[in-house]
């Protein structure tokens, strides 16, 4: 177990994290062109955040949260999703005094105890954007182009957008009552969970993912079916905002999300390229979350991307993403003296804002070169006591094989070219 990963964690080898630090560049140069800044957040929080924020109802809460008593006798929880820690920065720090909108985005890691399957894990990587303060559809209609133009950036096709609206509270309340209906004469065949729900949130009894009660919710009655006048104006300005755009998308009446302080417009990009679990990417509206935490009422949305199922569904599409910049230049060295010299040169040439490596092992010239191609570096050169001596070395180009003569005190001169 000393030199095992524990069970749904995984680690992120050298010969792969470029694929992450390029999706990571292009999430982060988006976020730019539409005004969103970087928040970064606690691995953890007290536990009553996610309780309140997430809601005590969810599956999250129920049953995937890494919680634990600190040294303080304080319930502690690492973050299942972003959200709540971004909401309770936001009420903590003061950002109801700045101009609103707050436009956010963080990167993160996340922790749920559940099932691991292909894209799935208990330690997760997740990036997600949050906006406070706009009520208007505008907003909902930002987020989502935002999403799309993202997967455009990356070459994902075959993507879709479902949308759903599950109202506010006064429309779920009268919501609420039809669906209590609806369930009572198949109650005793729901499962535990299901059952508690029916009391607390019958809403969450349609988000169940296990397949007996699949059966008795594929014809419940939707939401989006029961909204209140302001609530069904919004949804019909988010759909109105997305034709304008040219956005395509698809309405879903049984998304509901898996969190309870989602209102108004919810959302889903689903891939059909990695299976089941094929959604990539949640999000929507939750107006009451921030009031619900301690703050003033505060309208908010946002989403959340898994970058693992990202990169699944790139790689699914045999998209190809540019492998990280080789090394400028190998310097080979025989004896000490060459050796002191290439420590220093490659000294300077970092120093100028190249890449450079030089023998750390002790092998032999022949083994140096074979490591050179393997680095892939696009140039490397021989120093031996001669060439120290007389301030020249042959250059050569690890790609073409052409070979140059060179001064050392040209050397960084000629990788600007």
């Amino acid at each position: 177990m000393l030199i095992k990963a524990p069970k749904g964690t995984k680690d992120i080898l050298p010969s792969e994290v470029y694929k992450w630090q390029y999706v990571e560049k292009k999430i982060s140069e988006l976020c730019s062109n539409f005004g969103y800044k970087e928040i970064r957040l606690p691995v953890f929080e007290h536990t009553e955040l996610f309780q309140r924020g997430v809601g005590d109802t969810t599956d999250i809460v129920q049953k995937e949260m890494y919680t634990f008593m600190d040294k303080g006798g304080r319930s502690i929880t690492l973050r299942p999703e972003g959200t709540a820690g971004v909401v309770r920065s936001y009420i903590e720090n003061g950002m109801a005094s700045l101009a609103m909108p707050i436009k956010l985005y963080y990167n993160i890691t996340a922790y749920r105890y559940e099932n691991v399957q292909k894209g799935r894990y208990r330690e997760f990587h997740q990036f997600g954007v949050e906006c406070f303060g706009s009520n208007g559809p505008l907003v909902d209609v930002e987020i989502i182009s935002m999403l799309s133009m993202f997967f455009e950036r990356l070459g994902i096709k075959d993507v879709e957008l479902n949308i759903n609206s599950i109202g506010c509270p006064k429309c779920r309340g009268e919501y609420n009552k039809k669906l209590l209906e609806f369930f009572k004469p198949n109650l005793d065949k729901l499962c535990g969970t299901c059952k508690t729900r029916y009391e607390r949130n019958p809403l969450r009894i349609i988000d169940c993912k296990e397949e007996t009660c699949k059966i008795y919710t594929k014809d419940a009655p939707a939401l989006v079916d029961n909204l209140c006048e302001d609530c069904s104006k919004h949804f019909e300005g988010l759909k109105e905002g997305l034709e304008n755009l040219g956005i395509k998308y698809n309405i879903d009446k049984n998304i509901v999300r898996g969190l309870d302080y989602y209102t108004k417009t919810v959302f889903e990009f689903v891939s059909k390229n990695i299976g089941a679990q094929g959604t990539v990417c949640g999000g929507g509206r939750y107006d009451g979350l921030i009031e619900e935490c301690g703050g003033n009422q505060t309208p908010g949305i946002g989403f959340a991307i898994g970058i693992e199922r990202l990169l699944l569904v790139m790689e699914s599409q045999g998209i190809e993403i540019p492998k990280a910049e080789a090394i400028d230049v190998y310097i080979a060295c025989i004896g000490e003296q060459a050796q002191k010299y290439a420590q220093k040169l490659v000294y300077k040439i970092r120093q100028e804002g190249f890449s450079a490596e030089t023998d750390l092992m002790g092998r032999s010239v022949k083994a140096q070169m074979k490591y050179a191609d393997k680095l892939g570096a696009v140039y490397s050169l021989v120093l031996g006591d001669t060439e120290v001596e007389s301030n020249k070395a042959v250059l050569k180009n690890m790609l073409t094989g052409e070979t140059k003569d060179i001064s050392l005190d040209t050397l960084i001169e000629r990788l600007k070219m």
